[in-house]
């Protein structure tokens, strides 16, 4: 694939449709992977779990999503393809995500974050995401702690991309 920019990479709700091109994104980013059938299991509570993906020309590039426990959105994944990483389309990701979020009634967001993802705890925290607890060993494939984080103001997200100077996600 081209190198891409901000204009070519599209924010849109997921579909089942694109779940071949988001595993693939899964298995190049974890290493413990969400199954198909774990994605599939998603798409039957419609209600509490919600993926956005990021889209470049034809081709998924990246995803994220929640689930909307009351006025809580638990992020459960953000994932960008290795090739794409380094071009805002995580932040995109993460702004669409929380934007969606606060649309449907959350108030604040929580995630967990392996304690040696640097890019990604720097993402969060530019975000207004911060640090609460540590759960130990939380991460089965080594063992590795997982940092609880919260943001507990989602109303900087509910404006639309134009209103923050970016491109609106179509």
């Amino acid at each position: 694939m081209k190198s891409v920019d901000k204009e070519a990479v599209a924010i849109i709700p997921m579909r089942l449709e694109d779940l071949d091109e988001v595993l693939w994104v899964e298995r190049s980013s974890f290493r413990d992977p969400w199954t198909r059938t774990l994605f599939e299991e998603e798409f039957k509570n419609p209600d509490l779990s919600h993926f956005m993906i990021a889209r470049c020309e034809k081709h998924v590039v990246g995803y994220m999503g929640f689930w909307l426990i009351q006025e809580e959105a638990h992020i459960t994944n953000l994932a960008v393809h290795p090739a794409f990483r380094r071009r805002k389309i995580g932040e995109r990701l993460l702004f669409a995500t929380l934007h969606l979020a606060s649309s449907l009634g959350a108030a604040r967001a929580t995630l967990e974050v392996r304690a040696s993802n640097e890019p990604a705890k720097r993402l969060y925290e530019k975000n207004g995401f911060q640090l609460v607890a540590v759960r130990r060993r939380y991460y089965v494939d080594n063992n590795e702690d997982a940092l609880i984080m919260w943001c507990n103001e989602l109303a900087p997200f509910r404006h639309p991309w134009k209103k923050q100077g970016e491109l609106e996600s179509a």
